[in-house]
């Protein structure tokens, strides 16, 4: 059986940009490579500056590499027909204030060439999925940060993309409105769609994504499956069920034969991905 096509593959990209000052060229990325798989969340994490939205926005054709590819699906992103599996939900986005929550869906649903039950039915789905039901009649110059931000997932969602990429889906929202979000990236795993997150909230990245990248000054300096990232290689725990005081005393000798334990697992204890970011884009700093 072949292999899946990758949701996103970024092989080498390089962009450079020219600046103002004696013309020179900034490099914004330099040679990363990404691969995510259908159904993966993927969460892209670095400082600002460090060449996360650059990356994004190459991927969705927003921008051409000065060398390298980006691909969705198979299709080469600064083709149009790309993007047509693609949700897009950008920091900052531009809702018509006026607008009701369902008036806005309904809006970017026939956008995208819904249209009568079918509409209709999506317009109730989506409110459904980012629990927007209550204010579906709310003008949107009503509504929360939080609020906003979900209707947007929503609106990334509306003609069922195959890949939703989030570029800080949580910026500015309160801890319960971040919690709802979170909540969501994880109903769309479930629903088996690719998530691309780009973010530098690291409890929310670390919650939710199977791969991590960390990109700092242009360069991906450490990528990989998450429980891999955070594992600490010279250290094993173990976890030990209804053990009593001596049992913990005599660990290692007893727990084969005692009959009131049991084992849970056995691996390596985790860092936070906190402490391997900060350890990642700070050694070396001031050499």
């Amino acid at each position: 059986m072949a292999a899946p096509t990758p949701a996103v593959e970024i092989k080498g990209l390089v962009k450079d940009f020219k600046t103002s000052f004696r013309r020179q060229m900034l490099r914004a990325v330099d040679d990363v490579s990404i691969r995510i798989m259908p159904g993966e969340v993927y969460g892209l994490i670095g400082p600002n500056g460090s060449g996360k939205s650059t990356t994004m926005k190459a991927l969705l054709g927003l921008v051409a590499p000065t060398s390298g590819s980006c691909a969705i699906f198979g299709k080469d992103s600064l083709k149009v027909d790309s993007r047509n599996d693609v949700g897009f939900l950008p920091e900052n986005p531009y809702f018509y204030k006026h607008l009701s929550g369902a008036e806005t869906l309904r809006f970017y649903g026939k956008l995208c060439g819904l249209k009568g039950k079918r509409l209709d039915d999506r317009v109730s789905e989506l409110l459904a999925l980012v629990d927007l039901e209550n204010a579906r009649d709310r003008r949107l110059g009503g509504y929360s940060k939080g609020m906003l931000q979900r209707i947007g997932l929503a609106q990334a969602m509306i003609q069922e993309p195959r890949l939703v990429i989030l570029d800080e889906p949580t910026a500015g929202v309160d801890p319960v409105g971040s919690r709802q979000i979170r909540d969501l990236i994880l109903k769309l795993r479930e629903r088996g769609i690719t998530v691309f997150l780009c973010s530098h909230l690291l409890e929310q990245v670390q919650e939710v994504c199977d791969h991590v990248g960390i990109i700092f000054r242009g360069k991906m300096v450490k990528e990989g499956r998450l429980d891999d990232l955070i594992a600490i290689e010279d250290q094993t725990e173990i976890i030990i069920k209804d053990a009593s005081p001596e049992l913990i005393s005599q660990i290692t000798a007893l727990v084969g034969n005692s009959t009131t334990a049991s084992l849970v697992r056995t691996g390596k204890p985790r860092t936070t991905l906190e402490r391997l970011f900060l350890r990642e884009t700070t050694q070396g700093k001031d050499s």
